[in-house]
């Protein structure tokens, strides 16, 4: 029932809640992102979405536009030479997530699911993965997520190619963590999702995570 109706009126109501309480509070990052960097403030790029349609996630601008051409790909690392003045501000605090909120609203995503990847990021994901990841609609945040909080400082630190590391490390685990949410999912599991959004902004070595939820895949030894 909560799968199949309620989940998607909640995301409509929050949203529209969220758009009406938050947008005033946007205004000074507008402001900020016309005065700086190349003067744009959102940015729209095509995404992986809900039964593997292609869909334009709304983002605030954080990179430099032409940056999936550039050194780096489309895998961002801390103190990456393509972040805009206001770039990693907005990064690290996922304000610049916020936007998606429209796309939450128009019914392209959810408040809580797998991250809508691009293209390039979703190709390694095994088969079975990408199978069913998306059978839900992407969210805003998820378990994906919380857990990989860290993963510019993981793909900053790697000796090796950031993507390979990405394909490598990175997307195998966290595809079986978006199925365990799949299998998992009901309101307890989205509400704490939410919650544990919030926590881990405020307390990011925290390990709440793995105490609330602890039937998640078994942990690599990287995240250790």
């Amino acid at each position: 029932m909560y799968r199949n109706y309620f989940k998607r009126f909640f995301d409509i109501v929050l949203s529209a809640l969220a758009i009406a309480v938050i947008l005033p509070f946007m205004i000074p990052v507008i402001i900020g992102l016309l005065l700086t960097g190349e003067h744009y403030v959102f940015y729209f790029q095509e995404r992986i979405g809900y039964k593997n349609r292609p869909f334009s996630i709304w983002k605030f601008a954080t990179m430099l536009k032409n940056s999936p051409n550039l050194p780096g790909g489309m895998h961002t690392t801390r103190k990456d030479s393509r972040l805009m003045p206001l770039g990693g501000f907005l990064r690290k605090t996922k304000i610049n997530e916020i936007p998606q909120l429209v796309n939450i609203f128009r019914g392209d995503m959810s408040i809580v699911g797998p991250r809508p990847l691009v293209r390039k990021t979703f190709d390694p994901y095994p088969v079975h993965v990408k199978e069913r990841i998306y059978n839900v609609r992407p969210g805003l945040t998820g378990i994906g997520s919380i857990v990989f909080r860290d993963e510019e400082r993981l793909l900053s630190e790697t000796k090796i190619e950031p993507a390979q590391f990405y394909a490598q490390h990175i997307s195998p685990y966290k595809g079986e963590l978006e199925l365990w949410y799949q299998d998992h999912l009901s309101f307890r599991t989205d509400f704490m999702l939410v919650f544990l959004t919030g926590w881990v902004i405020l307390f990011p070595r925290s390990e709440l995570v793995h105490k609330i939820f602890r039937d998640l895949p078994s942990r690599p030894e990287y995240l250790d």
